[in-house]
């Protein structure tokens, strides 16, 4: 978008710290900001009856959620700090209003909302046509390569939240490390330790159209 147009923006934002487990949405209400997490973990998640599940863990720099926020309509999910953050606040009428006034900003916009698309297709694809067992080998195998030592894995959040976000219950989370210690996974605590990277990468079967 243009320079003057950001500064625009950026006038009306508020860049505020929030404490870890501080709920930033509920699902239901209408966005009265876009959040762009520009620093710590935030996760979207979603409530019914007495059942929870974990939709996605947004990492920086990344906005939540768009789709409510040029829609004007209600969120379908929730979102909470799962570490402590830094969340810039862009106040939602002022976004949808830019979309009118700048082309570039417009088409940027289109591009994350297809980006956000393609990545819940994915999701889908990844619970539809894998076993847990092999769910949580790619999960291991994505994160070890986003900047994490090759060796080894360290949880910034509990394996309950995990569990919930590769669509399992963490009893079958339990299950899938110990099948996995066959392929060269250790789990101490919220360490994970791979020692046989091919026997992992011959068993998960990572896939660019599911994967990436």
């Amino acid at each position: 978008m243009s320079e003057a147009h950001f500064d625009s923006l950026m006038k009306a934002a508020l860049l505020q710290r929030f404490p870890k487990q501080v709920v930033l949405i509920e699902e239901g209400h209408r966005p009265d900001f876009l959040h762009v997490v520009v620093e710590g973990l935030v996760e979207l998640f979603s409530q019914h009856r007495s059942r929870e599940t974990t939709i996605d863990i947004i990492r920086p720099v990344t906005t939540f959620i768009l789709a409510a926020v040029a829609t004007d309509e209600v969120y379908l999910k929730s979102a909470r700090t799962l570490t402590p953050a830094r969340i810039l606040l862009v106040p939602a009428q002022a976004v949808r209003d830019m979309l009118t006034r700048d082309p570039d900003f417009a088409r940027a916009m289109i591009h994350e909302l297809a980006l956000r698309y393609r990545g819940i297709v994915r999701t889908l694809k990844n619970e539809k046509l894998r076993s847990g067992s092999e769910r949580v080998a790619n999960w291991i195998i994505r994160t070890s390569q986003d900047g994490e030592k090759s060796g080894s894995i360290v949880l910034t959040y509990d394996k309950r939240t995990l569990a919930s976000h590769l669509g399992m219950t963490p009893e079958s989370l339990s299950r899938a490390f110990s099948h996995l210690a066959d392929y060269g996974v250790r789990c101490h605590g919220r360490k994970i330790e791979i020692s046989d990277r091919s026997a992992l990468l011959s068993f998960a079967a990572p896939d660019p159209l599911i994967d990436g």
